[in-house]
Protein backbone atom coordinates (compact mmCIF):
# COMPACT_ATOMS: atom_id res chain seq x y z
CA UNK A 1 0.00 0.00 0.00
CA UNK A 2 1.43 2.98 -1.16
CA UNK A 3 0.28 6.83 -0.99
CA UNK A 4 1.16 10.37 -2.13
CA UNK A 5 1.13 13.67 -0.68
CA UNK A 6 2.34 16.94 -2.45
CA UNK A 7 2.59 19.72 0.59
CA UNK A 8 3.47 22.94 0.05
CA UNK A 9 4.30 25.68 2.60
CA UNK A 10 3.28 29.47 2.32
CA UNK A 11 0.53 30.90 0.56
CA UNK A 12 1.84 30.03 -2.92
CA UNK A 13 4.88 28.45 -3.79
CA UNK A 14 4.42 25.57 -6.92
CA UNK A 15 3.94 22.00 -5.60
CA UNK A 16 6.27 19.12 -6.84
CA UNK A 17 3.20 18.07 -9.01
CA UNK A 18 2.79 21.67 -10.52
CA UNK A 19 0.12 22.80 -8.51
CA UNK A 20 -0.25 26.32 -7.16
CA UNK A 21 -1.84 26.71 -3.62
CA UNK A 22 -4.51 28.86 -2.80
CA UNK A 23 -5.32 31.33 0.39
CA UNK A 24 -4.55 30.34 3.97
CA UNK A 25 -8.07 29.99 4.80
CA UNK A 26 -8.71 28.11 1.96
CA UNK A 27 -8.92 24.53 2.93
CA UNK A 28 -11.07 23.18 0.97
CA UNK A 29 -10.02 24.48 -2.18
CA UNK A 30 -8.76 22.21 -5.31
CA UNK A 31 -4.89 22.73 -6.29
CA UNK A 32 -4.11 24.52 -9.58
CA UNK A 33 -2.45 23.82 -12.08
CA UNK A 34 0.62 25.91 -13.24
CA UNK A 35 -0.43 25.00 -16.80
CA UNK A 36 3.48 25.77 -18.12
CA UNK A 37 2.87 24.46 -21.60
CA UNK A 38 -0.56 26.63 -22.82
CA UNK A 39 0.90 29.30 -20.98
CA UNK A 40 4.62 28.96 -22.79
CA UNK A 41 2.96 28.62 -26.09
CA UNK A 42 0.64 31.42 -25.73
CA UNK A 43 3.51 33.57 -24.67
CA UNK A 44 5.92 32.33 -27.84
CA UNK A 45 3.49 32.70 -30.18
CA UNK A 46 2.60 36.74 -29.08
CA UNK A 47 6.08 37.04 -28.91
CA UNK A 48 6.60 36.08 -32.79
CA UNK A 49 3.71 37.85 -33.88
CA UNK A 50 4.71 40.71 -32.03
CA UNK A 51 7.90 40.76 -33.81
CA UNK A 52 6.62 40.28 -36.98
CA UNK A 53 4.84 43.11 -36.79
CA UNK A 54 7.35 45.44 -35.33
CA UNK A 55 9.75 44.70 -37.76
CA UNK A 56 6.95 45.64 -40.74
CA UNK A 57 6.56 49.09 -38.95
CA UNK A 58 10.20 49.64 -38.28
CA UNK A 59 10.59 48.77 -42.20
CA UNK A 60 7.46 51.45 -42.76
CA UNK A 61 9.23 53.94 -40.72
CA UNK A 62 12.66 53.42 -42.74
CA UNK A 63 10.98 54.17 -46.00
CA UNK A 64 11.24 50.84 -46.86
CA UNK A 65 8.03 48.80 -48.68
CA UNK A 66 6.29 46.45 -46.14
CA UNK A 67 5.74 43.38 -46.55
CA UNK A 68 3.64 41.86 -48.94
CA UNK A 69 1.76 39.43 -46.43
CA UNK A 70 0.20 42.40 -44.73
CA UNK A 71 -0.60 44.19 -47.75
CA UNK A 72 -2.62 41.06 -49.49
CA UNK A 73 -4.23 40.36 -45.62
CA UNK A 74 -5.46 44.02 -44.92
CA UNK A 75 -7.06 43.64 -48.84
CA UNK A 76 -8.73 40.23 -48.32
CA UNK A 77 -10.06 41.61 -45.32
CA UNK A 78 -11.21 44.76 -46.69
CA UNK A 79 -12.80 42.90 -50.12
CA UNK A 80 -14.07 39.24 -48.67
CA UNK A 81 -17.83 39.83 -46.75
CA UNK A 82 -18.63 38.91 -43.61
CA UNK A 83 -20.51 35.52 -44.68
CA UNK A 84 -17.26 33.96 -46.49
CA UNK A 85 -16.42 30.64 -45.54
CA UNK A 86 -12.65 31.65 -44.87
CA UNK A 87 -14.07 34.38 -42.78
CA UNK A 88 -16.06 32.40 -40.42
CA UNK A 89 -13.91 29.50 -40.60
CA UNK A 90 -11.05 32.24 -39.24
CA UNK A 91 -13.80 33.13 -37.00
CA UNK A 92 -14.88 30.13 -35.88
CA UNK A 93 -10.83 28.81 -35.11
CA UNK A 94 -10.39 32.48 -33.06
CA UNK A 95 -13.44 31.65 -30.98
CA UNK A 96 -12.24 28.35 -30.08
CA UNK A 97 -8.96 29.31 -28.83
CA UNK A 98 -10.39 32.07 -26.81
CA UNK A 99 -12.95 29.68 -25.55
CA UNK A 100 -9.72 27.20 -24.47
CA UNK A 101 -7.55 29.74 -22.52
CA UNK A 102 -10.76 30.61 -20.78
CA UNK A 103 -11.56 27.29 -19.57
CA UNK A 104 -7.82 26.93 -18.53
CA UNK A 105 -7.93 30.13 -16.85
CA UNK A 106 -10.77 29.78 -14.36
CA UNK A 107 -10.82 26.05 -13.99
CA UNK A 108 -8.21 24.66 -11.66
CA UNK A 109 -7.17 21.46 -13.57
CA UNK A 110 -5.12 18.43 -11.72
CA UNK A 111 -8.17 16.17 -11.43
CA UNK A 112 -6.21 13.06 -9.84
CA UNK A 113 -5.17 15.51 -6.74
CA UNK A 114 -7.62 15.29 -3.73
CA UNK A 115 -7.57 18.14 -1.30
CA UNK A 116 -7.00 16.77 2.14
CA UNK A 117 -8.20 18.04 5.60
CA UNK A 118 -5.88 21.16 6.65
CA UNK A 119 -4.24 20.57 10.37
CA UNK A 120 -1.80 23.42 9.95
CA UNK A 121 -3.17 26.92 8.42
CA UNK A 122 0.51 27.13 6.32
CA UNK A 123 0.46 23.79 4.91
CA UNK A 124 -1.58 22.00 2.69
CA UNK A 125 -1.77 18.30 1.56
CA UNK A 126 -2.99 16.70 -1.76
CA UNK A 127 -3.85 12.82 -2.16
CA UNK A 128 -3.42 11.26 -5.62
CA UNK A 129 -6.40 9.37 -6.62
CA UNK A 130 -4.53 6.41 -7.41
CA UNK A 131 -3.35 5.89 -4.66
CA UNK A 132 -6.34 6.81 -2.51
CA UNK A 133 -7.95 3.31 -4.53
CA UNK A 134 -5.11 1.82 -3.72
CA UNK A 135 -5.76 2.41 -0.13
CA UNK A 136 -9.09 2.10 -0.06
CA UNK A 137 -9.01 -2.09 -2.36
CA UNK A 138 -6.42 -3.22 0.09
CA UNK A 139 -8.70 -2.49 3.00
CA UNK A 140 -12.00 -4.20 1.10
CA UNK A 141 -9.97 -7.20 0.26
CA UNK A 142 -9.21 -7.65 3.61
CA UNK A 143 -12.80 -8.46 3.97
CA UNK A 144 -13.57 -11.99 4.65
CA UNK A 145 -15.26 -13.33 1.61
CA UNK A 146 -14.39 -10.75 -1.02
CA UNK A 147 -12.40 -11.93 -4.05
CA UNK A 148 -11.52 -9.02 -6.42
CA UNK A 149 -12.41 -5.10 -6.13
CA UNK A 150 -12.58 -2.50 -8.27
CA UNK A 151 -12.37 1.37 -6.57
CA UNK A 152 -12.66 4.18 -8.78
CA UNK A 153 -12.21 7.61 -6.56
CA UNK A 154 -13.80 10.66 -7.77
CA UNK A 155 -14.15 14.19 -6.19
CA UNK A 156 -17.62 13.22 -5.20
CA UNK A 157 -18.15 9.49 -5.14
CA UNK A 158 -16.43 6.49 -4.10
CA UNK A 159 -17.19 3.44 -6.41
CA UNK A 160 -16.57 0.04 -5.30
CA UNK A 161 -17.11 -3.05 -7.36
CA UNK A 162 -16.45 -6.47 -5.28
CA UNK A 163 -16.49 -9.71 -6.08
CA UNK A 164 -17.82 -12.29 -3.20
CA UNK A 165 -17.15 -16.41 -3.81
CA UNK A 166 -18.32 -17.18 -0.34
CA UNK A 167 -20.17 -15.54 2.74
CA UNK A 168 -23.90 -14.19 2.19
CA UNK A 169 -23.84 -11.34 0.56
CA UNK A 170 -25.59 -9.26 2.76
CA UNK A 171 -23.07 -9.62 5.16
CA UNK A 172 -20.26 -9.24 3.20
CA UNK A 173 -21.76 -6.05 2.13
CA UNK A 174 -22.50 -4.54 5.39
CA UNK A 175 -18.32 -5.49 6.59
CA UNK A 176 -17.44 -4.10 3.34
CA UNK A 177 -19.77 -0.93 4.03
CA UNK A 178 -18.16 -0.65 7.54
CA UNK A 179 -14.75 -0.88 6.57
CA UNK A 180 -14.66 1.55 3.37
CA UNK A 181 -16.56 3.98 5.25
CA UNK A 182 -14.17 4.28 8.15
CA UNK A 183 -10.93 3.85 5.27
CA UNK A 184 -12.40 6.69 3.38
CA UNK A 185 -12.86 9.06 6.66
CA UNK A 186 -9.23 8.05 7.44
CA UNK A 187 -7.98 9.32 3.85
CA UNK A 188 -8.12 12.78 5.72
CA UNK A 189 -9.97 14.52 2.22
CA UNK A 190 -11.41 18.03 2.78
CA UNK A 191 -14.00 16.63 1.17
CA UNK A 192 -14.35 12.98 1.83
CA UNK A 193 -16.70 11.53 -0.72
CA UNK A 194 -19.81 9.65 -0.26
CA UNK A 195 -19.79 5.58 -1.10
CA UNK A 196 -21.32 3.42 -4.05
CA UNK A 197 -20.92 0.12 -3.36
CA UNK A 198 -22.00 -3.24 -5.38
CA UNK A 199 -21.27 -6.99 -4.69
CA UNK A 200 -22.27 -9.52 -7.04
CA UNK A 201 -21.06 -13.20 -7.23
CA UNK A 202 -18.78 -14.50 -9.99
CA UNK A 203 -19.64 -14.10 -13.22
CA UNK A 204 -22.79 -12.40 -12.73
CA UNK A 205 -22.97 -8.80 -13.71
CA UNK A 206 -26.03 -7.73 -12.12
CA UNK A 207 -25.97 -6.72 -8.05
CA UNK A 208 -27.59 -9.14 -5.89
CA UNK A 209 -30.53 -8.30 -3.82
Amino acid sequence: MSTTQDTTAGPAPPTESGATTGGAGGGRRRFWSARRVPAGLVALAILVIAGWFLYDIAAVRADRPGMSWRRDLARQLAERPLDDVWVLTGAAVAAALGLWLLVLALTPGLRSLLTMRRVHPDVRAGLDRDAAATVLRDRALEVAGVQSVRVAVKRRKTDVRAVSHFRDLDDVREDLTAVLEGAIRGLGLARPSTLSLRVRRPGRKGRQP
